[in-house]
């Protein structure tokens, strides 16, 4: 049997915005039926809550402080390797089509196809704007082109990413490949031809206490980033609106597109495995705010993620994270997994749902753009979540933690309730090791050093150990600094130097 996966993105979807995920005002049928055909994660969670980022971990199998692409327009490490390099150079053919976002240039990218994609079939909407004439490129980033009585969905970027996946599943169908097909919908400026562009013209989301969140025991980043909402009712905030109609429409219309892929994929590569998953929600008005940023709210962070290809019409409730999809595939392909992942492999709970994969997950903040003095700016975030309990370390303000059984809309921050003091402290320990295990290029005393965490002594050393970097394939075994001779061991305790003056 032929290796052939397809991973298709959304961008800026969450959860509830699938009739699967329980929500039965949204009308997704496409992605409803692959989740029948296949696994419903309940618990998946973005390793950043921002595009680039996000995206950086799906590709590379390493966290954006590891893999360098911290912000929005910032570019991997020229020493990263993604996905599509490494199975390229085992064998097998890999197009990507769709929103990249990881080339460091602007939101469109630079039309440059990186290496390990298909050329003939890279196209990144730096691409699609080149197609078009001036005055169509204006009218692509114009909400109220969805009005216009000319607009099909042949204008659209998901229409033309989708015509190009359909026929590279054709032309490939025979071989070992794996493709991505990233849309940029149903992201701003929310253009989608009729009947979608009216389709949720009264619709709000249904009543949530969150909304009237008051964020006095959230962090001061949280009531800023609310800005005037921060005083409205949750009338005001959880109302329809043409900016949300659209954005609603845009999301049943790529759900539309997808159903093109889907179908395809059906008739002729039946057998591939088929990943869904989206970058990041949106808040959308939950907890007083929109957007995203550095949060681990549910609205933002955890995101939809269903996969084909193993047990069918199941529901997995333990945590899942994008950080596992590249060394998921690299395994499926039947390729070893490089030391330097720092995910694991989600096949054997793929196949068999009872087999849990992760007690815990991880997530982080650094800064939402490069380009923008706004958004917050700098917001250190580091961030563990299991199946229960979320803890929220931010690094330049107030901590939150969760109890998601209790409180599922996350409005009650206990990070100071001792009765939660053992699970909050246990999950802060997980942080810091994780910090360190991945090498966090931020990481140190600051984080273990809390308001709520006594027991913790700054050390100017931290935990004392050297941690270099794992060689693979790629690139020769690093150097011990200490005798200039290939490292033994990666992780070593530092050695004390006696210096004689």
């Amino acid at each position: 049997m032929k290796k052939q996966v397809i991973l298709i993105m959304t961008d800026t979807t969450r959860k509830d915005m699938l009739g699967c995920y329980g929500n039965d005002k949204m009308i997704t049928p496409n992605l409803d039926r692959l989740a029948m055909e296949g696994i419903r994660y309940e618990n998946a969670y973005t390793c950043q809550p921002v595009c680039g980022p996000a995206r950086s971990a799906i590709f590379t199998g390493t966290f954006p402080h590891t893999n360098g692409v911290i912000t929005n327009c910032m570019p991997m490490g020229e020493n990263v390797k993604t996905i599509g390099q490494r199975l390229t150079d085992n064998g097998f053919h890999c197009g990507y089509i769709g929103k990249w976002h990881l080339d460091g240039y602007d939101y469109f990218g630079n039309g440059i196809c990186p290496e390990g994609w298909d050329e003939k079939y890279w196209y990144d909407m730096r691409r699609y704007l080149d197609e078009l004439s001036e005055a169509d490129r204006m009218r692509s980033r114009r909400s109220d082109t969805s009005f216009d009585n000319d607009l099909t969905e042949e204008f659209t970027y998901a229409h033309r990413c989708s015509l190009r996946a359909v026929n590279f599943i054709e032309e490939y169908k025979n071989e070992d490949f794996f493709l991505t097909v990233s849309y940029d919908e149903p992201h701003g400026p929310y253009i989608c031809p009729p009947p979608y562009n009216t389709m949720y013209e009264d619709f709000c989301f249904d009543d949530n206490p969150n909304y009237e969140d008051d964020l006095s025991q959230k962090p001061l980043m949280q009531r800023l980033w609310a800005g005037d909402a921060i005083n409205k009712t949750k009338e005001e905030i959880n109302r329809p609106s043409k900016k949300l109609s659209l954005f609603l429409g845009c999301n049943s219309f790529v759900d539309y597109e997808i159903g093109k892929v889907l179908d395809k994929i059906r008739n002729s590569v039946p057998n591939a495995m088929v990943i869904y998953t989206s970058d990041h929600g949106d808040m959308l008005g939950n907890h007083r705010i929109y957007n995203k940023d550095a949060t681990c709210y549910k609205e933002a962070a955890n995101i939809p993620f269903i996969i084909k290809g193993g047990e069918a019409g199941k529901v997995v409730t333990a945590p899942a994270s994008h950080i596992d999809l590249a060394p998921t595939i690299l395994d499926y392909m039947g390729l070893p997994i490089p030391k330097l992942l720092e995910g694991k492999s989600m096949l054997p709970q793929i196949y068999d749902t009872s087999i849990r994969i992760n007690d815990v997950v991880f997530t982080e903040f650094t800064r939402y753009e490069v380009d923008h003095d706004g958004f917050g700016g700098l917001q250190m975030m580091r961030a563990a979540i299991t199946d229960r309990y979320k803890l929220a370390v931010h690094l330049l303000d107030t901590d939150e933690f969760y109890d998601t059984k209790e409180d599922p809309d996350e409005v009650h921050n206990l990070i100071n309730d001792e009765r939660y003091a053992e699970i909050r402290n246990h999950l802060h320990d997980l942080i810091l090791e994780h910090m360190n295990a991945t090498r966090d290029l931020y990481r140190g005393y600051q984080w273990a050093c809390r308001s709520w965490r006594p027991d913790k002594i700054p050390s100017w050393a931290n935990d004392g150990y050297t941690r270099q970097r794992e060689n693979e394939e790629y690139e020769p075994r690093q150097l011990d600094y200490d005798t200039g001779l290939p490292m033994k061991e990666a992780v070593r305790k530092k050695i004390a130097k006696n210096i004689k003056k």
